[in-house]
């Protein structure tokens, strides 16, 4: 037992220094400011270097830009609006949070959550609230906007930190991204290239989107596991009690509430059946040509949002919290006027990351990890975790993962096909290493999201404090993954359906 708080006393210690390390650093649009400029001035330097790579696929040479000459300096007056407008998570958030806020001011959340708690133990809401984060990239990033802030309303609602809930599916819907148990939009885009990849050596050989299912149904469990024991063990002592009672409600459903949910299920059972039938069929509506699902995917940020607004506009109306028009437009003036701190931080972040795009510095990272590892010498199955933790490294500077994987894909696919691992072993390796750092890095998009809703709870809440947190749930990621890839490969289980781990197939 000593050896035991020992080991959390050690730990707490070096969190504590992390985070009073990370609380020094300004606000965080003062920061992103800081980063954009730090950009500016290292893309400066690295072309007065002549820093340079090749590109592994087309042989052509990826350059360091400068973005303080004269071309430079025009791009970032003239489009830093475009940069704003184009960030991809300001029009998701804005869009879905339509529906989710009359959702929640209509008080459908709420009586949902109450519903839940009454139907789940309380020892099970950590690992319940961190698998739906798990599964919640079938959404595609809906779960960055849903899901985090309702981790948060779902724990002060029953007398637990709202941070530590906001944690817990933060840590599920990003730093197991990569795990699902049904496929997602992301398995055929990274099946693709790495088909390509592996073609440079094998031109016949062939990778379905199905290639990391087993390896990926399997990392969903394992890290519900983890991130409800990270929760309940580090992340939520280290909190403290929550002192607040502002968010916490009697758990006993009123008349009212009961209606309103009977009511908002009836809705929600017709937009199912009616989703299905824009799907399902080869002729549907959300089918593209070829028959593909790529409108119901690009949709899905509208659909999700008329999906909470239908049923809440029925709840409300049953429960008697939406008496008129004027009720829903007010509840929608309501939450966007919320957002505020989160669109400066969009502005600021999205001139970050376009910046870092431009200057090739996140390219010329990516290729040089890339050209570190082959130098390595090392084979074997150390090998693969030395390239999953190069990847995550990677992570930590080039947010999308089909970037990386365009860059690193070819390098790897051929190369560990030669030493006699297969193009789906090199994938999956590839999806641990980008899932596990994308909750620590100030460059995944939806960071400055998290950081607003967590100051809804902590108004003085910063980039320090939330990285701090998440550190953690980092950390057991990474050792969980990196223990099961090693036991799939000692034991030799497919990866997905007919895709095994050596090369070639036997």
């Amino acid at each position: 037992m000593a050896t035991t708080t020992g080991r959390r006393s050690f730990t707490a210690g070096v969190l504590d220094r992390i985070e009073r390390c990370g609380n020094k650093l300004p606000h965080p649009f003062i920061l992103f400011v800081l980063f954009s400029l730090a950009v500016l001035v290292l893309s400066w330097l690295a072309h007065a270097l002549g820093l340079s790579v090749t590109h592994p696929l087309t042989g052509k040479p990826i350059v360091a830009v400068n973005l303080l000459d004269r071309q430079g300096i025009q791009n970032i007056i003239t489009k830093a609006v475009g940069n704003f407008t184009g960030f991809a998570p300001l029009g998701t958030v804005l869009v879905a949070m339509i529906g989710v806020g009359v959702a929640e001011r209509s008080g459908l959340f709420s009586a949902a959550l109450k519903g839940f708690i009454k139907s789940v133990p309380q020892w099970l809401i950590t690992a319940a609230l961190v698998f739906a984060g798990v599964n919640a990239s079938l959404t595609v990033d809906a779960g960055y906007v849903i899901l985090v802030p309702l981790g948060a309303v779902l724990f002060a609602q029953v007398g637990r930190h709202p941070i530590a809930g906001l944690a817990a599916a933060f840590a599920g819907v990003s730093g197991g991204f990569s795990a699902n148990l049904f496929l997602t939009p992301l398995d055929p885009l990274l099946a693709g290239l790495t088909q390509e990849a592996a073609r440079l050596y094998d031109p016949s050989y062939v990778v379905p989107a199905t290639a990391n299912y087993y390896l990926m149904v399997a990392s969903t469990f394992l890290l519900t596991l983890i991130g409800a024991a990270v929760t309940n063990w580090i992340v939520e002592p280290r909190l403290g009690p929550y002192r607040s009672e502002d968010d916490r409600e009697s758990n006993v459903l009123l008349a009212g509430e009961r209606r309103g949910l009977a009511a908002a299920g009836l809705v929600l059972l017709f937009e199912i059946v009616l989703l299905l039938f824009l799907v399902v069929p080869d002729n549907a509506l959300l089918r593209d040509a070829k028959g593909g699902l790529e409108p119901f995917f690009q949709g899905m940020v509208v659909l999700m949002s008329l999906g909470f607004l239908f049923p809440a506009l029925a709840y409300g109306m049953r429960a008697g919290t939406i008496k008129s028009n004027r009720d829903v437009g007010r509840m929608i003036d309501e939450t966007l006027g919320t957002m505020g701190s989160y669109i400066a931080l969009a502005f600021a972040a999205s001139q970050f990351v376009a910046y870092f795009a431009w200057s090739n510095l996140g390219l010329i990272l990516a290729v040089s990890g890339a050209d570190l590892l082959q130098a390595s010498g090392l084979s074997g199955i150390p090998l693969v975790l030395l390239f999953i933790f190069v990847c995550a490294a990677i992570d930590l500077f080039v947010a999308s993962a089909s970037a990386k994987w365009a860059v690193v894909g070819p390098v790897f696919v051929p190369m560990l096909m030669i030493m006699g691992f297969s193009p789906e072993l090199t994938q999956g390796a590839y999806r641990i290493g980008d899932s596990f750092t994308n909750i620590i890095t100030p460059l995944m998009p939806y960071m400055p999201l998290v950081i607003a809703f967590a100051q809804k709870y902590q108004p003085r809440i910063g980039l320090g404090t939330l990285l701090t947190l998440m550190l953690p749930y980092s950390i057991a990621f990474a050792l969980g993954w990196t223990v099961l890839l090693t036991a799939w490969l000692l034991l030799g289980i497919p990866l997905g359906p007919g895709s095994g781990v050596v090369y070639p197939p036997m």
